[in-house]
């Protein structure tokens, strides 16, 4: 017997003027899920996550939440976005309990107080929760975004490619915090990126987002069955996660080949003639105009034999 859905989208289409972003769109989540969806800059993922989220309405088609139409953005969708969107003059603790207090009023100061410093220690930040965030990294600052929306206690966990600014290293270390969180509280996740290694690390399902000239629209999944928790120096060396990988990158390149359109152009050399340096001419250098060909005049001379 399966599970109802938690989210759905059914033929869903995004236009913004005479420009078709999204075509044909359908995506269902189950509680619990980790989904992550993958594709080129430039191809609507962040329109999709909008979608999710209630900051957009589709053209067309329906984006649902437990069978309902999603037509606002809600607590229960819960967004983390790629430029952390913290609030510079409050501090750590303050940012996230600007959440807690909105969300849970009904809750005494204490217990607001006790929700805001649990889920900064989820998130390991414990011992900056006085500092403001021009006094944390990049990645601290993210970790404090991540900890206000898990705050809100959202049934989906959406994040707009939240790790695209930070170093390599940086990043790695909280693909595996974030996922390690999942684990702890299974909420239900849609990840958003355009690396296909952390999209096959941290999630359990992977959606490619397939760019066409009217539209991108969502491929065939690919299921990651690969054992929790990862060890990601572990993982990326077993022949699972290469052809995964391997699956994933031919799905993704072979869709932008076939998007590129060619067109046969006939070129003309440049009108404009190199300049020859031993021209006596009587003007500075400086000050000449560029010979062009079509200025050139014939000349006709007439040659007699001996």
């Amino acid at each position: 017997m399966s599970t109802p859905s938690l989210l759905q989208l059914q033929s869903v289409h995004q236009q913004f003027g005479a420009l078709s972003v999204l075509k044909d769109v359908n995506l269902t989540v189950h509680e619990g899920d980790f989904v992550s969806i993958i594709g080129y800059s430039g191809t609507g993922k962040s329109t999709l996550m909008n979608l999710i989220a209630g900051l957009l309405r589709p053209t067309s088609g329906r984006v649902e939440m437990n069978g309902t139409t999603i037509k606002n953005p809600g607590p229960e969708r819960g967004i983390v976005f790629q430029n952390y969107s913290l609030l510079p003059w409050l501090t750590v603790e303050e940012n996230v309990a600007l959440a807690v207090d909105e969300i849970f009023p009904q809750l005494s100061k204490s217990e607001r107080a006790d929700r805001v410093a649990h889920f900064i220690q989820m998130v390991k930040l414990t011992p900056a929760a006085k500092k403001i965030p021009r006094e944390l990294s990049g990645g601290m600052r993210q970790r404090v975004a991540v900890a206000r929306t898990l705050a809100m206690n959202p049934r989906i966990l959406l994040l707009d490619e939240p790790l695209s600014a930070l170093d390599a290293l940086t990043r790695g270390t909280l693909q595996d915090e974030i996922a390690e969180i999942w684990q702890q509280n299974r909420t239900t996740v849609i990840w958003i990126t355009n690396d296909p290694d952390e999209a096959i690390l941290v999630a359990d399902r992977v959606i490619p987002l397939l760019p066409s000239a009217d539209g991108s629209t969502l491929g065939q999944e690919i299921p990651i069955q690969l054992d929790r928790p990862r060890s990601r120096t572990e993982t990326i060396l077993t022949p699972e996660f290469k052809d995964l990988k391997l699956s994933l990158v031919t799905t993704l390149l072979d869709a932008k080949k076939s998007n590129v359109s060619t067109q046969a152009k006939k070129l003309s050399p440049p009108d404009i003639l190199p300049e020859d340096l031993n021209d006596p001419r009587t003007r500075p250098f400086f000050d000449r105009s560029p010979r062009r060909r079509s200025q050139l005049q014939k000349e006709e001379i007439r040659i007699e034999s001996l």
